[in-house]
């Protein structure tokens, strides 16, 4: 049963790194972004070609994901998704969604649908075991604790930005009133093209995390699309701790539900979701004074 719940947790871990980018450009640009899972696919795209075709390190392939998935949103954020700001958020789900199939296109066509395999350093690989043979045995994955230690780490510092730095401050400032804050002489265009940068970015990095785990094809846009908005919705767009909490607990009803109850276990997150925005149809976390 511990194991279980070590790899929901991990999984849980992994889904968070792939939604916080969403969760940010959601809850503090107020932009509905359904193409944010095609960034997720360039980072692991990204990932694959570096190791396999230029024996680029596993590590040094992680930063040059978020690095190049940052670099293009930075790209289409000046280009397409500016002039969308301050359409409605049909027309915002109905560009992202065509941006979506865009990206998925491009991939099949330079790619094919085959899956992309990435071989993890031997480091990474094998399983440590505790209590074996006792009612509280715990195998873990090594890869699974690395992803556990990156999202922690990743959590912390996003905390710190948004929370205690002068930029979380201008940030939370151009969300809430974007006259007044341009009016303080805080550059709201700025700040917006690094936000949006650091989510896409986001993305990347867990497509480069996930896709030894996930299967990195170019319908993944289209296959964790669903997951990565109900950790949105789920969590609240408010806050980094509810996005957390919701991706922890739908990692672990999707393992333990899959492992205990095969037939319907694919059902469990959907059943947890309906559950969660009945009692809080806001999410679990709101900020104070800040947009739901």
């Amino acid at each position: 049963m511990l194991t279980i719940l070590f790899d929901g947790i991990a999984y849980g871990m992994l889904l968070f790194i792939l939604a916080v980018g969403l969760s940010v450009t959601m809850g503090l640009m107020n932009f509905i972004n359904l193409a944010h899972g095609a960034f997720a696919m360039v980072g692991g795209y990204l990932t694959v070609i570096l190791m396999q075709r230029h024996g680029v390190p596993f590590l040094l392939c992680l930063p040059l994901a978020f690095l190049g998935s940052a670099l293009l949103g930075a790209v289409l954020e000046r280009t397409l998704y500016r002039p969308m700001y301050s359409k409605p958020h049909l027309n915002q789900v109905l560009f992202s969604i065509g941006l979506t199939f865009m990206a998925v296109a491009v991939m099949d066509y330079f790619f094919t649908s085959s899956q992309q395999i990435v071989q993890l350093p031997e480091w990474l690989k094998g399983r440590t075991e505790l209590g074996d043979g006792t009612a509280w045995e715990l195998g873990m994955g090594h890869y699974r604790l690395f992803i556990v230690a990156v999202c922690v780490a990743l959590t912390l510092a996003l905390q710190t930005i948004l929370s205690r730095t002068r930029f979380g401050s201008r940030l939370r400032a151009s969300v809430d009133d974007q006259r007044v804050a341009a009016g303080l002489g805080i550059n709201v265009n700025a700040v917006f093209l690094l936000t949006f940068a650091a989510g896409s970015g986001l993305a990347g990095l867990g497509g480069a995390l996930g896709a030894e785990i996930l299967i990195l094809d170019p319908s993944f846009p289209l296959r964790y699309m669903v997951y990565f908005l109900i950790v949105v919705a789920v969590g609240g767009t408010s806050s980094i701790t509810g996005p957390l909490l919701a991706a922890l607990l739908l990692g672990i009803a999707d393992v333990a539900g899959k492992y205990y109850i095969p037939r319907f276990g694919a059902f469990i997150v959907y059943f947890l979701m309906i559950v969660i925005l009945i009692w809080r149809p806001q999410g679990l976390f709101v900020r104070k004074g800040g947009k739901a």
